[in-house]
């Protein structure tokens, strides 16, 4: 069959997801289930898939976004939850609005450092939610409020929900997450100095706003930056948005305290150092009980990585047995130390299992939507669905193809409001594109992951949580077109990065 025709055919699942989620509006986990029938009948017929190897790449892919993708997930939201049920976010809310009423750096805190630490340990819609909803309750007027936090939640993204994006990344692409980590850092790490400056300048309306808190400013980047980047340089990708957000945070607070001293704010009450700890216990223990299972500490690492299970599931050509590791995987790690956490906070343990119970119900529709866009980019994958596309972006695209890396991950996050589905729905056509081209796969494959963050900002579901949350329902087009500005220099300040860099670092 032509190559041209294959390439038109096999683009046919992905531009039936973008129409039906972008233009016909239909929920995600109606239409990823119709999709993934497409995309098995599509591979069955025309790529000539034996119909047991259909089906086992499915299962394949349904087992991978149950274990460990759906486990994280389902993780990262139950400790928030479990923040919301114990009252302890409220602790947390008010040690983050007593620091200072200066706009600009509430905004640093808010937006940038809380918010990254949300996106950090939950995602889906926090790390947005609820810095707008403090800042409106502060004063900030709600579409702005919307909008500086939509800016704010991009670059995090690629290592929220304690890495999962990049994780399943580099479980469709068949990559090393830890090896992965590193490219990513590379090229997202100076738009993650940036984005607090463009913040403060978008806050105070005007480039002179950013007079008398450029240090604060700098300080709040860097903070952020260089702990992300140490992390997923020696640690892999769990921790570096975690490790960046806490830093970042505590550091921002700590030089606002020392040099922007504000009277206005001695007035509201303060939390005191036992009941701050006690309201951030349970991250505290996730940050801990991950950090300690890291190959940083081999002994621990090791023998908890030899917890698993090994089980042939694909039965076509290349195929691998599914590890399934049970302790030494963000999820599990996260579930335990939620649970301690509560308990030692005082929450019962029918209390905090039924927390759980309510957040399983809660992402039950996630799920479905999950499972079905891993599992088609599985069947996609293996029938050579995939390849076919590549083949054609290469010849269309040549050497350049770099610079439109980015702008196609961008497109997936834009279309499916999610980081770590954008990188199922395009990890792999990056990776055979840098095979043909002669490229690093781990490269490209970051250049989609760090492209994907950028879609956040302009995505409709992401849009529509920050309106609900500020309460503006109908403001919709105002945040969009706000953000896509921001959002176009972003990426293409990526592909300049995706195009030129590769080379200065030896890639």
């Amino acid at each position: 069959m032509n190559t041209y025709l294959l390439f038109f055919i096999a683009l046919a699942p992905i531009v039936w997801l973008m129409l039906s989620l972008g233009v016909l509006k239909m929920p995600g986990h109606k239409t990823c289930p119709i999709t993934l029938i497409v995309t098995i009948l599509l591979a069955v017929s025309v790529w000539k898939m034996p119909i047991p190897h259909a089906m086992t790449a499915t299962l394949e892919g349904i087992t991978l976004g149950l274990w460990p993708i759906m486990l994280v997930i389902v993780a990262a939201v139950f400790t928030y939850n479990l923040s919301i049920h114990t009252k302890s976010m409220d602790v947390i809310k008010q040690m983050l609005t007593g620091i200072t009423t200066d706009k600009r750096i509430l905004v640093l805190i808010l937006a940038w450092g809380f918010g990254s630490f949300l996106e950090a340990i939950a995602g889906f819609g926090t790390a947005v939610a609820i810095p707008a909803s403090i800042m409106v309750a502060l004063g900030f007027e709600p579409v702005f409020a919307a909008i500086i936090c939509l800016i704010a939640n991009t670059t995090p993204t690629i290592f929220g929900g304690i890495g999962i994006p990049t994780v399943t990344l580099a479980k469709v692409t068949n990559l090393d997450a830890a090896a992965l980590s590193y490219p990513i850092i590379l090229q997202i790490s100076i738009l993650s100095l940036i984005i607090p400056i463009v913040l403060v300048i978008l806050t105070g309306k005007s480039v002179k706003a950013i007079k008398g808190v450029l240090g604060v400013t700098l300080i709040s980047g860097l903070s952020f930056a260089l702990p992300s980047f140490l992390a997923a340089k020696y640690m892999g990708a769990e921790l570096p948005s975690l490790l960046g957000s806490i830093i970042c945070m505590g550091t921002t607070i700590l030089v606002t305290k020392l040099f922007y001293k504000d009277a206005s704010t001695n007035d509201i009450e303060k939390v005191s150092m036992k009941k701050g700890i006690m309201a951030w216990l349970p991250f505290i223990l996730v940050f801990l009980f991950i950090i300690l299972t890291t190959p940083l500490f081999p002994a621990i690492h090791n023998s908890l990585s030899s917890i698993k299970s090994s089980i042939p599931i694909y039965t076509g050509p290349n195929a691998k047995p599914f590890v399934f590791k049970w302790i030494a995987t963000p999820g599990s790690l996260i579930i335990i130390a939620t649970f301690l956490g509560g308990l030692i906070q005082g929450a019962k343990f029918n209390e905090i299992a039924g927390v759980f119970v309510q957040t399983c119900k809660q992402m039950t529709k996630t799920a479905v939507t999950i499972l079905s866009i891993i599992a088609i980019a599985k069947v996609m994958g293996y029938s050579g669905m995939i390849k076919s596309i590549a083949q054609v972006l290469v010849i269309i695209t040549g050497d350049a193809y770099p610079i439109f890396a980015p702008i196609i991950g961008s497109l997936g996050t834009f279309v499916t409001g999610s980081v770590t589905s954008s990188n199922v729905l395009f990890g792999g056509l990056q990776v055979e594109v840098a095979k043909s081209l002669g490229m690093n796969p781990y490269w490209l494959a970051a250049a989609n992951g760090c492209g994907a963050t950028a879609g956040k900002m302009i995505s409709p579901q992401s849009i529509a949580v920050a309106t609900a949350a500020i309460g503006m329902q109908g403001s919709e087009g105002k945040i969009l077109n706000a953000t896509l500005k921001v959002c176009v220099v972003y990426v293409a300040f990526l592909g300049i990065i995706s195009y030129f860099a590769a080379p200065l670092f030896g890639i």
